[in-house]
């Protein structure tokens, strides 16, 4: 059981907190670059761990992740001028560039020293993968850039997404670990025997940690079929990676894809999920009508989110405009959307569930492993320890997948063509 005192260690994000610290060692997604995919184009918001910063790209590509105030007066930087290579505050004047430095200070004599002491705090970044990646943590402590597979495929065979989500991060991170609930929340066609996860709802998990955190798999029993196999990652802090080759509900996908998420926390109460997929090599593309097709079974299409932000449409405020006659005739839960269905449960514990009050079972050892090593790497950045998942190498040539398995198979063995990456 996970005390008090354990949850408030895992839950909170600020700087100086434990978990906040721990996150800051890695490399987390900022926001997406299409948000700011034009030079000099207008900044945007990010908050981030707790702390309130502006993002810009500046008139050569690069961006820049700054204080979202100014130091002079605490002016906004939000209504800056992002103008030949700087964001300048329209309070005064003064002018700061990608890392941070004082370029220009109008509003002070030409031969005052302020300028060149003067300077906005601001975080690395990187942009991989259509995602601008930021490291808020110890400068001497900073890691190699993330290279996950997916990272390194094309923009025609792959897309990454993202959503509000008004929970922590860690109750929406271990909503993902969770493989058993699939059968139940996401059962989108009641008494259809021909789904792979409605044939068993009591999955065999197993749990192999690894230097990056750990592989697990969930394996469904299918009488004479053999064993229906998903061979999951989790990658520290806060990611998860999944194949959907086979499918949820029986039948080879036209198109077989790899995806997952990764849980950003935003502050203690709120968390941007990043979905990504790709296809599964170089013959699989994947069109604008794919993407839309796939984001709209997870209730992320077009349509479904308050415009002008990430936001679902379907939220708490509509109790996620559940339809009990659907639930009573066709779907489990009458809420449209896989990843709705998974918020109604998430955002419904509260904004911080209180896990001292929970009662795990076998099910749910991938949870329990999970919480095991946020709490090995909370207490080793404590330590001066070294952390799971920072070196690229550990993490960088695996992949998920999953399939059948005949009955006396080993998944090992049967998958070893599919679980190392191909980009």
């Amino acid at each position: 059981m996970t005390t008090v005192e354990e949850n408030e260690r895992f839950v909170r994000v600020g700087r100086g907190q434990p978990a906040g610290e721990m996150l800051r060692r890695y490399w987390l997604p900022a926001l997406l670059s299409a948000e700011i995919a034009e030079r000099d184009g207008a900044p945007v918001r990010v908050r981030l761990l707790a702390e309130d910063l502006i993002a810009f790209r500046d008139t050569n590509g690069r961006v820049g992740l700054v204080e979202a105030y100014c130091p002079h007066r605490r002016a906004p930087m939000f209504f800056g001028r992002n103008e030949e290579c700087g964001l300048r505050c329209v309070y005064h004047g003064w002018k700061f560039d990608a890392d941070g430095k004082c370029v220009d200070m109008p509003s002070e004599p030409p031969d005052s020293p302020m300028k060149a002491g003067m300077t906005i705090g601001a975080y690395p970044t990187v942009e991989r993968g259509g995602v601008i990646w930021a490291y808020l943590g110890p400068k001497d402590k900073m890691p190699a850039p993330p290279d996950y597979e997916w990272l390194r495929v094309p923009p025609s065979h792959s897309f990454v997404t993202k959503a509000f989500e008004h929970c922590n991060y860690m109750q929406a991170l271990e909503g993902g670990m969770d493989t058993s609930h699939s059968s139940f929340l996401h059962n989108n066609s009641i008494g259809n025997m021909t789904a792979l996860r409605n044939r068993d709802g009591a999955p065999r998990t197993d749990v192999e940690v690894t230097d990056y955190g750990y592989t697990y798999i969930s394996k469904r029993d299918l009488g004479d079929e053999g064993n229906y196999v998903r061979v999951y990652h989790f990658v520290m802090p806060n990611q998860q990676m999944r194949g959907t080759v086979t499918g949820w509900f029986g039948g080879k996908r036209d198109q077989p894809k790899l995806d997952g998420h990764i849980w950003v926390p935003i502050d203690d109460t709120s968390t941007y999920v990043y979905n990504w997929c790709h296809g599964y090599d170089e013959s699989v593309p994947i069109s604008a009508a794919d993407q839309e097709k796939f984001e709209a079974s997870a209730g992320r299409g077009k349509d479904h989110f308050i415009p002008g932000t990430f936001v679902l449409n379907r939220n708490p405020g509509n109790d996620y405009r559940i339809d009990r006659q659907r639930q009573k005739t066709q779907t489990f839960t009458g809420i449209v959307g896989t990843n709705t269905q998974d918020y109604a449960m998430q955002e419904g514990m509260g904004p911080i569930s209180d896990r001292s009050r929970e009662h795990l079972g076998t099910s749910d050892r991938a949870i329990v492993v999970m919480r095991r090593l946020i709490k090995e790497a909370i207490d080793s950045v404590e330590s001066g320890g070294t952390l799971r998942g920072i070196d690229p190498a550990t993490y960088r040539d695996v992949r998920p997948y999953d399939g059948m398995v005949p009955e006396g198979g080993d998944w090992r063995t049967e998958f070893v063509p599919h679980l190392r990456a191909k980009w």
